[in-house]
């Protein structure tokens, strides 16, 4: 009897969800299924309050009130073939929709490339994809703080609206400075390496790589384990290519500061990757605070790391989280939504991202109404489609409706600059518009 007991009060009902996950739920929701929202009258009640959620496409609806957040999966840190990861960013897609996750970030290092291909898997499975990189830098002790061992490699996740960065060809400058950086550093590990009587060819680790693919020390690793100099990943890296390791070799990474300066001014939103992985987080923190951060990774698959949680709220800055899933397989890997990220942690950050990727929209919009130039339009319109009514639109006017109906939730729209945008935008021509090409979503 005492046995039964215990296993009810174990198995009892489950926790109902705090008025705050239920704000957070709403907002989160609306801006998953922007232009897919169900009529009020089939919402569902949790708590007794109507909860506003969006078609199930996107696995919204619950099949009880019971499992609502259970259903919810957000994936924030990922990688494909476009940098060092071992899928396609189709297959990737495919993964994340294989486990569940409803919205998904790619972030490739020093790459948006594998975007287009992840957003049009994308709309097969209704995962809202948010355009990502990884972004590597070097963080240096200021002059009066000169000592050896201070400077170390970080790395910088942006977040970008699916319009992408503004400024596109200044952004892809940057980040193909620091591409080109990985192959003269590539090409230093292998020097290295041929020293310490381990020669590894140049063309086994571009191959492996592939091809447009700057390579970095995952792809020199898994050449020295194809040529049996090691015997996995892991040992790769703790013998030989580890930050400071006898292999090592640094590429031309900007500074930290330079690289937020550039996620600022290209209308991105700026989060530390893997920051338990830093010598000195503290003090790294702070200045990259100063310096225009916005969040830090702080959840794992393991569940949160109160040290980094505290750095965080010291700091005012949003708590995010991801896998940094690449698909090497193997027991020591997390795999995709395995991050148990709380969407009340989502919604902080979008409160946080919408006003920045809202004006970075606007502001390309803008330009484009200045000089409509073909080429300002299909950056705008790079990533992803819209479906356009049977009917089609009977002017541009019905067109720009859909399309900020598509990137701006109701509330967003409502705001008196969409009138003088919404008027200038309907007196340029978009194009044959059967072939319309727009963001799904930001």
């Amino acid at each position: 009897m005492a046995d039964k007991k215990k296993k009810k009060k174990r198995g009892g009902a489950k926790r109902k969800m705090t008025v705050e996950q239920i704000t957070a739920h709403k907002s989160v929701a609306e801006w998953v299924s922007l232009g897919h929202s169900l009529k009020p009258s089939t919402a569902p009640l949790v708590n007794d309050v109507v909860v506003d959620v969006h078609d199930d496409d996107f696995g919204l609806l619950p099949n009880s009130t019971t499992n609502f957040l259970e259903k919810f999966k957000f994936e924030f840190h990922s990688h494909s073939i476009s940098s060092d990861g071992f899928l396609s960013p189709s297959k990737l897609v495919e993964r994340a929709h294989r486990n569940g996750v409803k919205v998904l970030s790619l972030t490739d290092h020093d790459t948006l490339s594998g975007i287009p291909e992840a957003l049009k898997a994308a709309q097969k499975f209704g995962i809202k994809i948010i355009p990502g990189v990884e972004i590597s830098t070097i963080f240096s002790p200021r002059e009066e703080q000169q000592q050896p061992g201070l400077e170390e490699p970080v790395h910088i996740l942006a977040y970008y609206s699916t319009c992408g960065p503004t400024k596109p060809d200044v952004f892809e400058k940057f980040l193909s400075n620091i591409r080109d950086g990985r192959y003269l550093r590539a090409r230093n590990m292998l020097s290295k390496l041929n020293k310490l009587k381990l020669p590894v060819r140049w063309e086994q680790v571009t191959r492996i790589a592939g091809a447009g693919v700057a390579p970095g020390r995952l792809h020199v690793a898994r050449a020295m384990v194809e040529a049996g100099y090691v015997e996995n990943l892991k040992q790769a890296f703790s013998r030989y290519l580890h930050d400071g390791g006898p292999a090592y070799s640094k590429g031309s990474e900007p500074s930290v500061e330079d690289a937020l300066q550039m996620i600022c001014e290209s209308g991105g939103v700026s989060v530390l990757a893997h920051p338990w992985a830093l010598k000195n987080p503290v003090p790294i923190i702070r200045r990259l605070k100063d310096a225009g951060l916005h969040g830090i990774e702080v959840y794992r698959s393991d569940g949160k790391l109160a040290v980094f949680s505290d750095l965080a709220d010291a700091y005012d800055l949003v708590k995010l989280g991801g896998s940094d899933f690449h698909g090497r397989g193997g027991h020591g890997e997390s795999d995709m939504g395995s991050v148990n990220l709380p969407i009340v942690a989502v919604h902080e950050f979008l409160k946080m991202a919408r006003p920045i990727w809202c004006a970075s929209i606007k502001n390309s919009l803008e330009e484009y109404t200045e000089d409509p130039s073909p080429s300002k339009l299909e950056w705008i319109m790079k990533f992803g489609k819209i479906k356009v009514p049977n009917g089609g639109c009977s002017n541009n006017a019905e067109l720009v409706e859909l399309c900020l109906s598509s990137w701006f939730t109701k509330e967003e729209r409502q705001n008196l600059v969409f009138d003088a945008l919404k008027l200038k935008l309907s007196k340029v021509s978009f194009g044959a518009k059967e072939d319309i090409q727009v963001p799904m979503e930001i």
